[in-house]
């Protein structure tokens, strides 16, 4: 399975873009702000639709517009790869498009995560979420419904709109995005 039309655009934004000059540039993903020509590269450095670049990477010319959705993309395959390996087939064949969509979007962002307890990023791995879907009749005390564990992913305030709009995808089809 892979994300509709809908979803990309959705996705697209949610993550948001930084556009000089009709090319998108790179930005430093805490602040959204461009970064200056010949200046060291942030940590967090991202260009087009949430592609936070790697070393060796070289974006200094910047993307046009189907670059940047190519790229997006390529990233998602990640993305794919990721919820194949930890949700379960049996769940994901009864998945409606929407529903498949507004999980793309928020792994897009939490990432896979890691069966290691060292790691700080958990992930979809260690979520809640993964348990609920895996496992309709699973029961947590700290989230008792699939909602509260899907909007748990907050980043201390920071993405209350997206995990908002991402459940509103999951739950009611809708694909308006953020609301003011």
């Amino acid at each position: 399975m892979k994300m509709s039309a809908k979803g990309i655009e959705f996705l697209k934004k949610l993550e948001g873009r930084v556009i000089v000059n009709g090319k998108h540039v790179i930005y430093d993903d805490a602040t959204g702000r461009p970064v200056a020509e010949n200046t060291p590269l942030p940590a967090g450095a991202t260009i087009g639709y949430g592609h936070l670049i790697k070393r060796g990477e070289n974006f200094r010319n910047g993307l046009n517009e189907p670059q940047a959705t190519q790229l997006l993309h390529q990233d998602l395959t990640a993305t794919y790869d990721t919820i194949v390996k930890q949700i379960d087939y049996d769940v994901l064949v009864l998945m409606q498009q929407h529903e498949y969509d507004a999980l793309v979007t928020l792994v897009f962002n939490i990432g896979p995560g890691s069966a290691a307890p060292s790691n700080a990023h958990r992930g979809l791995y260690q979520s809640t979420i993964r348990k609920y879907l895996n496992n309709p009749k699973y029961n947590s005390i700290t989230y008792p419904t699939l909602e509260s564990a899907w909007k748990a992913f907050r980043n201390r305030g920071v993405l209350d709109a997206r995990r908002d709009a991402e459940w509103r995808l999951y739950h009611n089809a809708d694909y308006s995005g953020i609301r003011p």
